[in-house]
């Protein structure tokens, strides 16, 4: 029979599992919502029914990049409990899916729930879990990088809480291999954990932040009696203030304040005699 949306949206809600194992279970027990929910009890997808009302606000962020930096992938795994977070049985759990994920050519959460991990799926193994450890354990969502020509690098903070993705792209193919490329590929890694940037550049500011910082930015000129003649003038320099310390590419570096991540790779790109450019980066947070 049809199985339709709406029936694997309502065994969704019930069990929180993924849509395929949902449509999986539909298709096996005839579009029969209770036979599918005990079906996926049996299989160790879901523990009971109920228990997806649960907040997973707690878990862990992980990452994986190939040996020759070609690839990688940033995951963040979200249970219930910090004491489970913590769980070496839960970390090593959380490494072991990311590489299935990264070993495979998967970037959405949906499909990577489908991938065989083992004698099962994720999704099954993400279920068995739950049973094991008594508390749901979901993948929030995943960021993989493929790089053009360079390599990707990634770095995780403070135990899991925090982690980041990194795409920097050279003219050379010899220039990924260099130790100095790769220790680069670490400091952007660590500034971009410690600085929290808002975006890579200006583009990628959303223009509705801008216009609320100008407009505050107004309403206290205003307030203190500045001359409007003026207040445009100083608003320009208040807003470049904001891009250069919301702006990845124009952020202090960390490990030198006197030197922007853009001078920062046009530094690095001269010592290697290549041109460097920083083409993406992804900063997970828990929580976030």
């Amino acid at each position: 029979m049809a199985i339709t949306a709406s029936a694997v949206s309502q065994l969704r809600k019930i069990t929180n599992a993924g849509m395929m194992a949902c449509k999986k279970a539909l298709t096996e027990t005839e579009g029969d919502i209770d036979a599918a929910v005990k079906l996926l009890r049996e299989k160790g997808i879901v523990k009971s029914a109920g228990r997806s009302d649960r907040e997973t606000s707690e878990g862990i962020i992980t990452a994986q990049v190939a040996e020759c930096g070609a690839y990688g992938v940033l995951v963040e795994f979200n249970c219930e409990t910090d004491f489970v977070a913590k769980n070496d049985n839960f970390q090593a759990f959380a490494s072991e899916i990311t590489a299935t994920i990264a070993n495979s050519d998967i970037s959405e959460t949906e499909a990577a729930l489908t991938l065989a991990h083992g004698e099962s799926t994720i999704q099954e193994a993400l279920g068995a879990k739950f049973t094991e450890l008594g508390e749901l354990i979901k993948i929030k969502r995943i960021e993989r990088f493929v790089a053009d020509s360079g390599a990707v690098g990634s770095y995780i903070h403070m135990g899991g809480k925090v982690g980041v993705l990194v795409e920097v792209n050279a003219e050379k193919a010899e220039t990924k291999d260099n130790a100095t490329f790769k220790e680069l590929l670490k400091d952007l890694c660590l500034h971009i954990a410690a600085a929290n940037p808002a975006g890579l550049n200006r583009d990628g500011i959303d223009a509705s932040v801008v216009e609320d910082e100008n407009e505050i930015n107004r309403k206290q000129l205003i307030a203190e009696g500045k001359p409007e003649q003026i207040i445009e003038k100083i608003l320009i320099g208040k807003i470049n203030k904001f891009y250069g310390e919301q702006c990845l590419l124009e952020q202090a570096f960390v490990k030198d304040g006197d030197q922007t991540i853009t001078q920062l790779l046009a530094a690095k790109g001269k010592e290697l005699g290549d041109t460097l450019t920083l083409a993406r980066y992804s900063r997970y947070s828990i929580g976030a």
